[in-house]
Order: structure tokens, then C-alpha cells, then sequence
């Protein structure tokens, strides 16, 4: 595998955190965000989104409604010159339907989207604002990088807690620049 990606976290990282968004009109772009994806498209990396969506197991929305908000995305990123080139959600909650191994903090979506396209997990980045982003960030061999959008602030004051991260940022473009400034040695 030789392939190297940026996994996003979807909510709180690339748009505004809404509890359960499903509908396209709800959906705002985090400022920045798009002009980051557009950075890491240029540079050749893949942008693979890793997403819990638990509203499905919670029956507030099916898989249907989750795929068209995923291609309103694409087409308001692709409206910037950005692009997202792959997505894998989880659609499991413990409580609703037991455990599975793709829900973050597992790493599972993860591992299948290095499967899917030959990516080098440990030349990769995992870029969220929760402890379950890093978490399976960290599981799967990932550089981790916490933004402080969505739940990032409050992420960060409890980072004692969990695994740390490689750097805190505000936000997704400062992610971005972070790691295609020569900040941060991806080929560790």
C-alpha cells in the first residue's frame, strides 16, 4: 500500500454539528472547509470521510436520506474545486443494534477504506473533533489531528483522558495547512 489519505470526521469537522443532520438544508459548510479538501486534492491525497451516523439505527432517517445529503455535499464542495473520494459510515448504535467493529472508536471503516484503495494507513491522517475520531484514528495507525470546531474545544479540555494527538488546530483548513505546510512529517 503506498497510497496515503485524510480521513474527516463529517460533523463538526467539515460542517456545522447539527444532532442527526439528514437534511440538505440544514447542511453549512464549516468557512474553510471546502478550500482545505481543495488543498489535500491538489496535493494528491484522498479524502475519505469516516462518519457515525446513529440517527439510522435510531430510526430518525434511513441510509436514503444519509446518501442524498452526501451528494448535496459533493456537489457544494465540487461547486469550490473540492472533492471527497470516498465515504464509509457506520449506521450501527450499541444500544439500538449491539455492537459492531465500523462504529469510531473502532477502526473499521477505516481498515476497509484502506483495503478498498490501497492506502498506508500509517503515512495517513484522521482529522476529527471527538475522542472517537482520535481514538480510531490512534487504532488504525493514523497521525491524528483534533480541530477545534463542533466538539473539538471540549474535546481538547479532556485530553488528558484519552489518546493525544499530534497537534490541535482550529480548524479543518488549518489542518490542512498544518500538514501540507511541511509542519508535519507524514512519512514517518
Amino acid at each position: 500500500m503506498t497510497g496515503r489519505a485524510v480521513f474527516l470526521d463529517r460533523d463538526g469537522t467539515i460542517n456545522v454539528e447539527v444532532n442527526y443532520l439528514h437534511r440538505c438544508e440544514d447542511l453549512v459548510l464549516i468557512p474553510g472547509a471546502a478550500e482545505a479538501i481543495r488543498r489535500f486534492n491538489r496535493a494528491g491525497w484522498l479524502v475519505v470521510v469516516v462518519t457515525n451516523q446513529a440517527g439510522i439505527a435510531r430510526g430518525f432517517y434511513d441510509e436514503a436520506a444519509m446518501h442524498a445529503l452526501h451528494a448535496h455535499l459533493r456537489e457544494r464542495l465540487a461547486a469550490a474545486g473540492a472533492r471527497i473520494d470516498a465515504f464509509y459510515f457506520c449506521p450501527h448504535h450499541p444500544d439500538f443494534t449491539g455492537p459492531c467493529v465500523c462504529r469510531k472508536p473502532a477502526d473499521g471503516m477505516l481498515r476497509q477504506a484502506a483495503r478498498d484503495h490501497a492506502i498506508d494507513l500509517a503515512r495517513s491522517w484522521l482529522i476529527g473533533d471527538s475522542w472517537s475520531d482520535l481514538v480510531a484514528g490512534h487504532a488504525a495507525g493514523c497521525r491524528t489531528l483534533l480541530v477545534r470546531t463542533g466538539y473539538g474545544r471540549a474535546t481538547e479540555a479532556r485530553l488528558a483522558d484519552m489518546p493525544p494527538p499530534d497537534t490541535v488546530v482550529d480548524d479543518l483548513l488549518a489542518a490542512a495547512r498544518w500538514i501540507l505546510g511541511g509542519a508535519a512529517d507524514t512519512d514517518r
